[in-house]
Order: structure tokens, then sequence, then C-alpha cells
């Protein structure tokens, strides 16, 4: 027998109080205290504001405080500013003209419906006023001294939802969260000063983060706040990005491939000066080193791409950290081809951390500081002239077991003028010893050859494809929708060497594929191409195919590690290495050489 089946009854369709409106828009706008943050900051950013400063206590769980010096607001603003959908940001006539940060209307009722918060604030020419609101209960408006600006204090923050604080980090996590918040907002808008302090147990508190407004045009600004919260080494290892294309604008800072990192923490990325974090943009910024970097390094990038704010989309989702591009391929590719030609600009050169990190590897072990010499114990002249006596060097006496030393002839003084010098010694027939003007130069041979090889392999390879016909043709099923994704890029893979053809309903045909690849699963490379396109909007896979192709074979053309060289091939690859983009680092993003300064090299022997 069948059970019974419970008989349903007709739900009801209720109109929501107030309150439960407001709990569930906090809920979309303030998921934890960082997202607090984030929605006063800007807000302040977008009232002028030219100095910020940010208080917290617990990780922002009992208390965040934002302080401004912007427009202010009056007696009659501060009531709307607390009610849902009012906004001093737009007119609500065109929802894709936003030239702000905020314009929904939701962050200060939303923070009210959760938390008690407590606003002052005073407009030039005004009186001070306050205004307190908690759970969803306004108080009255009262009068309060201050000098322009606003201040938004908010208290207890989830004390109306206390389920949500279940869900809370630890305020270590919650700090750095806020932390990372307020230094996107630093890098998106350089020419605003910004203070981060921590005042958990009362009074002045700790400054965590402090960056003065910069100076001087945008870049020198965007410089000095790049260097400020990434730290130097970033600024001296990045690369200026400044292009326009089609009325997009991509500008900032792009490290080279040497200044690599170990996860995608350094890259902030921002439309019209909004930090996002687009799924879109990090693949295109990816694709952009992809031919410089292996897949467990990741670019430092600080970027910004202007538009008009018609051409995208900021209102999808209410935290305003998606947005969506009228021209995605566009946008993807001014960020692709605006890096690879900036990286191919920066010819040989690589990250001078790479130099930083030799001289820490040849600092010797610390030692315990030697006894004390009294003048009895100091030896007499006659013993010092026989110790300097015996550290005379004998001929061959040196000579090392585990290294075999080319030496090479004295150069013509000109060479040691270029920028990797000239070659003075091979060693262990893989590491050549060149010397320049200013130090001297440590080049991986086989590194270096295997780049030179690739860019030449690739050259070639840019001139067309060769592809190979398929005797039978591999017919592929997918759905209508990818098939027409798939059949868009048609011209684009042909070039290529990937020719497929609609074969009727979902399905297509492969008919020729690239000759480099050899024996290809034609189908498993089609469902990758797809899943791409679906994911991404665009796919680089056939490409990093084929340049994984070429890499394998300069790796086996190149010269080998272990292979004595003449000093006129040393001189030959060094001068090649000038002359070739992307050189100063192998085909997986490690440094092919590395540059030591006379001063460095002086100090590690305590000349200096």
């Amino acid at each position: 027998m069948k059970p019974d089946t419970p008989k349903m009854t007709r739900p009801l369709i209720r109109q929501l109080d107030e309150a439960a409106i407001n709990r569930i828009a906090a809920g979309e706008v303030v998921e934890r205290p960082a997202s607090a943050v984030k929605e006063l900051v800007e807000n302040a950013l977008d009232a002028g504001a030219r100095r910020i400063s940010v208080d917290y206590a617990e990780g922002g769980k009992t208390l965040i405080r934002v302080t401004d010096d912007g427009c202010g607001m009056t007696g009659d603003d501060l009531p709307l500013a607390l009610a849902r959908h009012a906004t001093s940001k737009i007119d609500g006539s065109d929802l894709l003209d936003i030239r702000s940060f905020g314009f929904r209307g939701e962050a200060l009722p939303s923070l009210g419906a959760v938390g008690r918060l407590i606003i002052t604030s005073r407009a030039e020419g005004a009186e001070g006023v306050a205004l307190s609101v908690e759970g969803r209960r306004m108080g009255a408006l009262r009068p309060a001294a201050l000098n322009r600006g606003t201040v938004v204090e908010l208290r207890d923050l989830f004390f109306a939802t206390p389920a949500r604080l279940k869900f809370m980090r630890s305020d270590r996590a919650e700090m750095g969260a806020i932390s990372d918040v307020v230094k996107r907002l630093a890098l998106a808008e350089p020419f605003v000063g910004f203070t981060l302090r921590d005042v958990t147990g009362g009074g002045e508190g700790r400054v965590v983060f402090r960056a003065e407004p910069g100076n001087g045009d945008f870049f020198d600004a965007l410089q000095g706040r790049v260097a400020r919260v990434l730290g130097q080494d970033f600024a001296q290892n990045a690369l200026r990005i400044d292009l326009e294309r089609e009325g997009l604008r991509l500008v900032g800072y792009a490290a080279l491939p040497t200044y690599s990192r170990g996860s995608a923490v350094a890259q902030f990325l921002f439309v019209n000066g909004r930090p996002v974090l687009d799924r879109m943009l990090f693949g295109a910024l990816r694709a952009a080193y992809m031919d410089v970097l292996s897949r467990d390094r990741h670019p430092a990038a600080v970027l910004n791409i202007a538009c008009d704010p018609g051409r995208v989309d900021v209102n999808v989702h209410p935290a305003k950290a998606e947005v969506r591009f009228r021209e995605p391929e566009l946008v993807r590719g001014l960020i692709v081809s605006g890096l690879r030609l900036a990286l191919s600009g920066a010819g040989h050169r690589a990250s001078s951390t790479v130099a930083t990190e030799t001289l820490e590897a040849f600092r010797p072990e610390p030692v315990t500081a030697a006894p004390r010499i009294y003048q009895m114990d100091r030896p007499s002249q006659p013993a010092f002239a026989r110790a300097y006596a015996m550290q005379a060097p004998a001929m061959g006496f040196f000579e090392a077991p585990s290294a075999r030393v080319e030496a090479v002839a004295e150069p013509a003084p000109d060479l040691t003028e270029r920028p990797l010098g000239a070659a003075r010694a091979q060693m262990h027939e893989n590491y050549i010893i060149a010397q320049t003007a200013q130090g001297m130069v440590i080049v991986d041979q086989h590194a270096a050859h295997e780049r030179l090889v690739y860019e030449r392999l690739k050259a070639q390879a840019g001139q067309g494809i060769t592809a190979q016909a398929l005797l039978i043709p591999e017919i592929v099923d997918l759905s209508p929708a990818d098939a027409a994704r798939l059949l868009e890029v048609a011209e684009d893979l042909a070039r290529l060497g990937l020719v497929v053809e609609p074969f009727g309903g979902g399905a297509v045909a492969v008919r020729e594929v690239p000759a480099l690849l050899g024996q290809v699963d034609a189908v498993a490379l089609i469902r990758d191409i797809v899943d791409d396109l679906a994911d991404l909007g665009s796919s680089e896979r056939l490409r990093s195919r084929l340049d994984a192709v070429l890499s394998r074979m300069a790796c086996h053309g190149s010269v080998r590690s272990g292979r004595p060289m003449r000093a006129e091939e040393m001189n030959a690859l060094l001068r090649e290495m000038e002359a070739t983009p992307l050189s100063g680092q192998c085909n997986h993003g490690r440094p092919t050489y590395v540059e030591l300064k006379l001063a460095d090299i002086e100090r590690l022997f305590g000349r200096r």
C-alpha cells in the first residue's frame, strides 16, 4: 500500500513588515564587518572626502567608526539618509550612468536595521547635527559639535540578528578583511589619505595602516600608494601601463613575471575606480601572463579600466563587486594585449628581488661575537707580516675540484658597458659569468637560450599554424548554445589550425587539427574550449596547448646544461638576450640571469 500523501494546505501570501524587509536587505549588503566598512568608506569618498579615518574594535564586531572631511549633511538630510532607497548619487532616470561608488540607497538603512548606528554630520554653513537608530527605531535629531564632515559610528553589529554572529570568524580574520577593504579603496583613490586604527580596549588605539594623500600626477600618486600598500619591491619591479583603445583605457602597474606570487593576493582590479572581483577580468590578467608564468605562480598587478559608465553595468549585485561589460571581448583583449605589449617592452629586464634573494643566499650564517682581545694577546708586527705572506696566492693552489672554470680572454672594453656585460668565464658548464660597468651578471645558459629559441619558434608559428586534415572528421555532440558559442570563434580557431564546421543540430565536425599537436583527442579539446567559452567568454586553451608544444621544442633545441661554450658564443648569447623581449625569465617564469651590483658584493665581504 502507498503511504498516505499529506494534504497540502494553500500557503498565504503576506506583506512583510518593514523590519523584516530591512533585515533581509541588510543580509545582502552587510555580510560581515568588512562589508560595513566598505559601504561607509565609499559613502565618504562619494562625499568628496580628502582624508578618511577608520576605527574598529574586536574585528569590527563591537565598533566601527568612519570619520571623513567630506561635504557633510544637514538636519534635513539625515533622516532621509536613513530611509531605504533614498540617495543623493542618482535621480533614477538612468541606471547605467553611475559615476559614484554608492547609488542604491541601502547601506545606512541596512546598518541601522542590524546594529546601533549614530551619524554625526555638519555641512558647510550649517550647524552640526546627530541622529541615532537602533534596530529600526530612529531617535530624535539633536545638535552636535563637529567640524565639516561626517562621523558614522556603528556599535554591536548584528545585535538585532544574533544568528548572524554565529557565522562571524575570529577577530583576527575580521581585522584582516577590514584591512584588505581599506587598502583596496586606498589603491582606488591615491589622492585621498587613509588611516586605519584598532581601538580594541579603548584609547587612541594602534595604527594598522596609514597612507598620506598622493602628490603629482595620477601615476606619481598611484606609484606612491602602490609602494605603501604592496611594498617598495612591487613598485620597483612594476611596469607602468597606459593604453587606450576604442574608448577604453587601461592604466596602472603590472609586475614583471619574475616578481610573481604563490597566490592571487597581489591582484587589484578596478573599473572606473571601483574595486571589483570579476572572473572575466582576473582570467584576462592570467591569460596575459600565461606565456611567462607556470601554473602555480600568479601575477601581481594594480589595474583600472576606465570607460563610459554606459558601457558597464555595476548594478548586478547589491555588493557591487561584480560588473557586466557591454563588450567583454574588447575589454579582455585590451588587458591581454596591453599587458603583453608592456612585458615585451621590458626586454630582458628581470625583477630586482632576484638579486636580493641571491645576496641573502650568499650571506654567511651569523656567528657569535669573538672573544675580546686584550693588548697582550695581539699578534706582533712580525707575526702579521708572516700571515700576509702565507695569504699570497700560489698558481694552481685554488683550483676548485667541483667547478670547471673556462677563462675568457680580455673582452673589448665597450662590452662591459652593455646591459648584460662581457662574458668572463663559464662555470659548471652552465653558468656564464659576465662583467658589467656596475657589477656582474650570472646567466643560466640553458634557461636563457631556451627562452630565445621559444621566441623564435613563436614568431615563425605566428606566420601561420600548419593544419593536418583528419582522415575521418570527428563529430562532437554539443548543446545548441555551446555549438553556437564555438562557431562564433571558428575563424579564430582556424587561424590556429583547428577547423570546425556545423554538422546539424548541436553537433560540430572537426576537420583539421594543428599539426604541431601530433595525435590529439579532438573531442576532449573541443569540450575544454567550450567550457572555457561558457565560463569566461573566451578560450586560450588551444593557444596554450600550442605554446606548450613550442616550449618543449625550445627546451630540446636549446644549449644544454653541461656544454662548454666559447667566449664568442657566450657574448653572442648575451647580446641576443638584450635584443629579445621577455628574455629575463624562462618559459616558466624563473629568472634567466642574476645581476649583482659591485656595492652589494663589497658589502658581502664587509668592505662597505
